[in-house]
C-alpha cells in the first residue's frame, strides 16, 4: 500500500506537465471575443454635379476626408472556424470640401456617419492556432446625424439664388440611409488563450445622396442634390480577449 501512494506525486508532476504541455485553447467552438481598437476610414469617394433650381453648377464637386474613430467588436464563434462578428464603434465625423468650381468655398460641411455591421468570417487553421488569417462578408446600415453646412457653402447658395440683392438665405442638408456590402479580410494573432492582436481591412460600396433645403428671405424653399459615392476603405487594429 506504502508503495502504491509514493507513485501519486509522480502521477500529479505528470499530470502537470501534461497540462502545461497542451496547446492553449484560443479560438474554439462556444468562444466569445471582445476587441477594443482604432478604425480608420479612407473614402474612394466622387460625387455628381449640384443640381439647383437654376440649373446644374458647372464643375461643381465634393471630396470627402479620411476620419479616424474608436472601434469596438464582438465576435462569437459557432464552429472552430466559423465565426459571426458585430462590429460597433464610436461614429466618425467626415469633413466635405468642396472641389471644381466649389473648391474657392473650401469645406462644405460635415457629418457623423453610423455604420454597424454583422460579418461572417471563415478563420483558417484550428482553435488552437497562434496566427489564424480570416476572410469575410457581411453587411452595414448607414446613416448620417449632426449634418451641419459651413457659413462659405451656404453664402455660396444664397448669392446663386438671390445675387445677393435681398438678404442672405439660410440651407440645410439630409443624407440619406442606405445598406451596404461589406468585403473583409484580416488576420489574429493569439499570444496566449485570451489575448490577441487582430488587423482587418473592410471595403464598404456605398453612395449616398444629398437634399439641401435653402430657405430664401421671402420664406420660400427650394431645393438643391448631389450624389456622393463614398467607398471607404476601413482598417482596424486592435487587442482581442477571449471569455
Amino acid at each position: 500500500m506504502q508503495k502504491q501512494f509514493s507513485f501519486l506525486p509522480k502521477i500529479a508532476a505528470l499530470s502537470v506537465m501534461a497540462a502545461c504541455a497542451a496547446p492553449a485553447m484560443a479560438q474554439t467552438a462556444g468562444s466569445n471575443v471582445v476587441n477594443l481598437g482604432w478604425f480608420h476610414l479612407a473614402p474612394q469617394d466622387s460625387s455628381d454635379t449640384l443640381k439647383t433650381p437654376a440649373g446644374p453648377l458647372p464643375g461643381s464637386g465634393a471630396s470627402v476626408g479620411n476620419a479616424d474613430t474608436v472601434g469596438l467588436a464582438f465576435t462569437h464563434f459557432f464552429t472552430d472556424n466559423f465565426a459571426l462578428t458585430a462590429d460597433l464603434g464610436i461614429p466618425p465625423t467626415f469633413h466635405l470640401n468642396g472641389s471644381g468650381s466649389l473648391s474657392s468655398v473650401g469645406e462644405i460641411g460635415k457629418a457623423k456617419q453610423w455604420s454597424p455591421a454583422i460579418v461572417a468570417k471563415w478563420y483558417f487553421g484550428d482553435g488552437n492556432s497562434k496566427f489564424r488569417p480570416f476572410v469575410g462578408a457581411g453587411v452595414s446600415y448607414v446613416w448620417y446625424d449632426n449634418i451641419e453646412l459651413t457659413n462659405n457653402f451656404q453664402q455660396a447658395l444664397s448669392l446663386r439664388y438671390t445675387g445677393g440683392l435681398s438678404g442672405a438665405s439660410k440651407s440645410s442638408a439630409d443624407l440619406s440611409s442606405s445598406w451596404a456590402p461589406v468585403f473583409n479580410l484580416g488576420a489574429a494573432y493569439n499570444f496566449d488563450k485570451n489575448w490577441s492582436l487582430n488587423f482587418s481591412v473592410s471595403y464598404l460600396p456605398l453612395k449616398t445622396d444629398a437634399d439641401i433645403t435653402t430657405t430664401l428671405p421671402t420664406g420660400a424653399k427650394v431645393h438643391s442634390t448631389t450624389s456622393l459615392t463614398l467607398n471607404p476603405i476601413v482598417t482596424f487594429l486592435s487587442v482581442g480577449y477571449k471569455f
